[in-house]
């Protein structure tokens, strides 16, 4: 076992690191009333815009909030709302796309122009658009942001079902009378998803980002929750208190790219056809 893993450090160094910022933010995430010193709501306006130091390791914002404690519980509300969304997208478009690329002809064509049609829309602005049309919460948000999403998966996995559906294994079970729909559940789709969970993978990092993005332009959480976009809002026109944006700031910018490093060995290990070199 310790081999195995010193193996998979050396070859995967980045990998590695990414698991180490998950793991520190997940367990942020989980023992948040035990770590964070402070309520990351409660409001000391004798304490306003504190500079970084021992009382308030960040420091706090214009509030007088501890920005330590409301990164810590942000971690709540931002790592699980970008999985969650690419959990939604990943499993409609998949399907999605699987049942044009089996079905085809008309239903082929009708699906993907509905995709075609999501896609030719800038991504953040229709996000935008949805989130300030069904309200601001997290949930809206997250709702959004997995209907803009999801078109792309349902392009790779018709893609991938336009090629093994002419597969002898699939054309021996139609031959033995098997249900289409059992077919194409139980057969096709399995053996699809490999290459879709790489690119699910390497877009835990987007997800996060774009969920972020919605909260800094407020519409995703409310006030006074504590959430990293949001945050960062904060300090946006009080520049000369730099650390009411840089640390929320900082926890987007690592948990972004510990994700797309951990995405990055994901897709070397279950599709050997892209493996990188580094």
């Amino acid at each position: 076992m310790k081999r195995s893993v010193q193996k998979f450090i050396r070859k995967n160094p980045l990998a590695a690191l990414g698991i180490v910022i998950w793991a520190v933010f997940i367990l942020c995430a989980v023992l948040a009333p035990v770590i964070a010193p402070y309520d990351p709501a409660v409001q000391d306006l004798a304490s306003r815009f504190q500079a970084p130091g021992s009382a308030h390791w960040f420091g706090t914002d214009s509030f007088g909030r501890d920005i330590f404690s409301r990164v810590i519980y942000g971690a709540q509300i931002s790592i699980p709302s970008g999985i969650l969304v690419v959990i939604l997208s990943c499993a409609f478009g998949s399907l999605y796309g699987a049942v044009a690329g089996y079905f085809g002809k008309v239903v082929d064509e009708v699906l993907m122009r509905i995709a075609d049609i999501i896609l030719s829309f800038p991504a953040i602005l229709l996000a935008m658009a949805l989130a300030a049309a069904l309200g601001k919460s997290v949930l809206n948000a997250i709702l959004a942001i997995a209907v803009v999403a999801w078109p792309k998966y349902a392009r790779m996995m018709r893609g991938l079902v336009l090629t093994v559906r002419e597969s002898e294994y699939v054309t021996s079970e139609r031959v033995i009378g098997q249900n289409r729909l059992t077919i194409l559940l139980k057969t096709i789709i399995p053996n699809c998803m490999s290459s879709v969970l790489v690119l699910a993978s390497t877009d835990v990092g987007t997800a996060i980002l774009t969920f972020a993005g919605l909260s800094f332009l407020g519409m995703g959480v409310s006030p006074p929750t504590a959430e990293w976009g949001y945050m960062v809002s904060d300090g946006v026109a009080i520049l000369e208190y730099w650390w009411i944006s840089f640390f929320p700031g900082a926890a987007i910018f690592l948990v972004s790219i510990g994700a797309n490093f951990i995405g990055d060995a994901i897709r070397d290990i279950l599709d050997p056809r892209m493996k990188t070199e580094v």
